[in-house]
């Protein structure tokens, strides 16, 4: 083989080994980016599904009830005692909340408290919560509420059923139990985005007495 032949062939490899390299690195890009797309595919369907699971955990589940109330008597945070046997024949509406450390949930009753329609309609929102006195009473004078927090050690909770229908197993979630003058449930509902508008509430009690 001539030395100009010679030159040739060894050029010919030389491409033919550069358009190889190429080729894998082309390749190797293909599935880099295939890699990426599935990724990003995969990221989106998992935050789709974190945001479903978030909204379908949000909604509020409500349920119409026709039994008699649990009847109870509990202290309340400025040292008296309220029963529930202190409201027959009137309307009432059980606020269960997570109370102090939620700041939504104090929120919550401060609203309730500024809502005129509530006292004009003869209805009465007593909260419940699992708290000790020293711990609610701060959060009272904080969102300036008068409303005394009823005090309840899980028991009046666990017969409502409102026990673990918020963030936290061993509380109640933010829910409303509405009792009729006679004394019947007429109506529960659990709100786990942790807010309910005052009118909103007012509304749903209105609409069942």
């Amino acid at each position: 083989m001539t030395t100009a032949s010679m030159g040739r062939s060894t050029k010919a490899q030389r491409k033919a080994a550069l358009a190889q390299v190429k080729a894998e690195q082309a390749a190797q890009a293909r599935r880099t980016r295939t890699r990426r797309t599935l990724l990003w595919a995969v990221a989106v369907l998992v935050l789709a599904g974190v945001v479903t699971f978030g909204l379908l955990s949000a909604r509020p589940a409500t349920t119409e009830a026709g039994r008699p109330a649990p009847e109870f008597t509990l202290p309340a945070s400025d040292g008296s005692t309220v029963s529930l046997a202190d409201y027959h024949g009137k309307a009432v509406v059980l606020y269960f909340n997570e109370g102090a450390g939620c700041d939504a949930c104090i929120q919550q009753m401060a609203e309730i408290e500024k809502d005129p329609n509530f006292a004009a309609a003869g209805i009465t929102v007593l909260p419940i919560v699992m708290n000790t006195a020293e711990q609610i009473n701060p959060e009272r004078e904080r969102f300036d509420i008068s409303t005394p927090f009823l005090i309840d050690d899980g028991t009046v909770s666990a017969e409502y059923g409102t026990l673990g229908t918020g963030m936290h197993e061993g509380l109640p979630g933010h829910g409303f139990v509405l009792i009729g003058p006679d004394g019947t449930q007429l109506w529960k509902g659990d709100y786990p985005s942790m807010w309910l508008a005052p009118d909103d509430l007012y509304s749903e009690v209105k609409s069942r007495l």
